[in-house]
């Protein structure tokens, strides 16, 4: 019965490694599929991003959302005014402040 002990504990220890290797094989294809998952999410919201600006580009260039051209007021060929006479500046400086008080209308007795 003793060779009995040893196919059992034999037999557990390949249903275990058995076990490690599905475990081992399922945790890597969820990793590739999370990576083809994120890799074809990134490219679909692209290319989602990309046809909203060319809708909106399309809307506002050519379609409904176009401003409508508006008629501009030509200006007439108008005479320029001529330079009126102006005194010129004088050349004397502004007086100097004085150290001298203000008086105050109420210091006047």
């Amino acid at each position: 019965m003793a060779t009995g002990g040893k196919d059992r504990s034999a037999r557990e220890a390949r249903e275990r490694a058995r076990v490690y290797q599905a475990r081992q094989q399922l945790h890597d294809d969820q990793a590739r599929r999370r990576r083809r998952d994120n890799l074809i999410a990134g490219i679909g919201g692209g290319l989602l991003i990309l046809g909203v600006i060319s809708a909106q580009t399309a809307y506002f260039t050519v379609g409904p959302g176009a401003p409508e051209p508006t008629p501009s007021v030509t200006p007439s060929p108008a005479t320029t005014p001529e330079p009126t006479d102006s005194p010129a500046p004088s050349e004397e400086p502004a007086p100097a402040p004085s150290d001298e008080a203000t008086p105050s209308p109420s210091a006047s007795s």
